[in-house]
C-alpha cells in the first residue's frame, strides 16, 4: 500500500502541471514553423549555437524525435555547431518537463536543469563544430525510434511540416506527443515509487557527493535514454532516497539527450570524430554542472526538496485528480480514438 501511495502522491503532483506543458507544447507545434527555425540557425557561428539550443529548449520533441528537424536544418544550411547544440537542447528541456521539474524536485533545481541543458547544448556544438564539416550525405534519414507521425517515416521535413493551426498543434500533443512519453513517464513514475518507497537514504548516501559519483551518474544516464518528462520522477526519487541534488541533475541532462538513432544519425552525418566529441562534452560538461551545483548548494544551504514540497501544495486536491483523469483517458489510444477520433 505504501508503494501505492507514493505512486498515486507523485502522479498527482505531476499531472496538472504535465496537462498545462502538453497544452504549451501544442501550441509551439502548431505556430514555429521549420522555415522559421532554419532562418534562425542558418550559419557556423557561435551565435548560431546559441540561438539552436535556445530554440529546441522549448520544443516538444523527443530525443529521436528531434532528429528528421535537425537533419531537415542542416541540409538547409545550419552547420554541425548548431544541429548539434538542437540535437542537445531539445530533448533535454522541454515546456513539459520544465513544469514537472518545478513541482517535484523544485524551482532551483528547475533552473539550474535549464541553465545546465542549455550550456551542454552549447559547448557541445561549439566542439563539435571544431570537428571540421564534412560533404552531406544524399541518403534520406534513418527512422527513429518515436511512435510521433513523422518521427519515422523517412522525411525530414514531415515531422515539423505535418500539421498546421491550433487545434491541430492541440490534437498532436495529447495524441502523437502524450504517445510518445506516456509509456516511459508511467515507468518512470513506477521507479520513482519504488526508490521513494524501498530504499533507504542511508543506502545512497555512501555514494553521494564528489566527483566520481557524479561521473558514475553521468555514466549511467548517457546510454540509458529515456525522455525529459520520464527522467524527472526517476530523479526525484533518487533524490529523495539519499542522493546528491548534483547527480540528480546529472541524471536529468545527460539521460534525456542521446539515444541509439541520435548516436548513429551523428556518426553517419559527421563522422567517428564528431561522435567522440559529443559523448565525451556531455559526459564532461553534465559532471562539472552537477559538481557546480553541489558546491552552491553547501555554502547557501538551499534545499531543494523543501523547495518541491511547497510548490506541490498550490493546487488542490480535485483539480490534481481531474487533471490525472484526463491524462490517463487521453493515453488509452483505442478509448481516445473512439471517444473523441484522433
Amino acid at each position: 500500500m505504501k508503494l501505492i501511495n507514493e505512486l498515486l502522491s507523485i502522479a498527482l503532483s505531476a499531472a496538472p502541471w504535465l496537462m498545462l506543458g502538453l497544452v504549451i507544447a501544442g501550441l509551439i507545434k502548431a505556430l514555429m514553423p521549420e522555415s522559421l527555425l532554419q532562418r534562425w540557425m542558418g550559419g557556423r557561428g557561435i551565435g548560431s549555437i546559441t540561438r539552436a539550443a535556445v530554440i529546441g529548449m522549448p520544443l516538444p520533441l523527443c530525443s529521436c524525435g528531434a532528429i528528421p528537424t535537425a537533419l531537415a536544418l542542416h541540409r538547409g544550411g545550419a552547420g554541425r555547431g548548431p544541429t548539434t547544440s538542437f540535437l542537445i537542447s531539445t530533448p533535454g528541456v522541454g515546456v513539459d518537463s520544465m513544469l514537472i521539474t518545478s513541482v517535484l524536485l523544485g524551482p532551483l533545481m528547475a533552473l539550474a536543469r535549464v541553465l545546465g541543458a542549455l550550456v551542454t547544448a552549447i559547448v557541445t556544438g561549439i566542439l563539435v563544430g571544431f570537428t571540421g564539416q564534412t560533404a552531406l550525405p544524399k541518403s534520406p534519414p534513418a527512422s527513429s525510434c518515436c511512435a510521433s507521425k513523422g518521427c519515422g517515416d523517412g522525411n525530414a521535413n514531415a515531422h515539423a511540416t505535418e500539421s498546421t493551426g491550433v487545434i491541430a498543434g492541440l490534437k498532436y500533443a495529447f495524441s502523437d506527443l502524450l504517445d510518445d512519453i506516456s509509456r516511459w513517464m508511467f515507468a518512470g513514475l513506477l521507479l520513482a515509487g519504488v526508490l521513494v518507497t524501498f530504499v533507504s537514504p542511508e543506502a545512497l548516501v555512501g555514494f553521494s557527493g564528489g566527483l566520481l559519483a557524479l561521473l558514475l551518474m553521468a555514466v549511467i544516464g548517457i546510454p540509458l535514454y529515456i525522455c525529459a518528462t520520464a527522467a524527472t520522477p526517476v530523479a526525484a526519487g533518487l533524490l529523495l532516497a539519499g542522493i546528491s541534488p548534483g547527480m540528480a541533475l546529472v541524471f536529468l541532462l545527460a539521460g534525456p539527450v542521446t539515444s541509439l538513432a541520435t548516436l548513429a544519425i551523428l556518426r553517419r552525418e559527421f563522422g567517428s570524430q564528431a561522435l567522440a566529441v559529443y559523448l565525451g562534452s556531455i559526459l564532461l560538461v553534465t559532471v562539472l554542472i552537477g559538481w557546480v551545483l553541489d558546491q552552491g548548494l553547501a555554502m547557501t544551504g538551499w534545499d531543494p526538496v523543501q523547495q518541491a514540497s511547497q510548490v506541490q501544495e498550490l493546487l488542490p486536491a480535485s483539480v490534481e485528480w481531474l487533471a490525472l483523469g484526463v491524462l490517463v483517458l487521453f493515453s488509452i489510444r483505442p478509448m481516445r480514438r473512439r471517444l473523441l477520433g484522433f
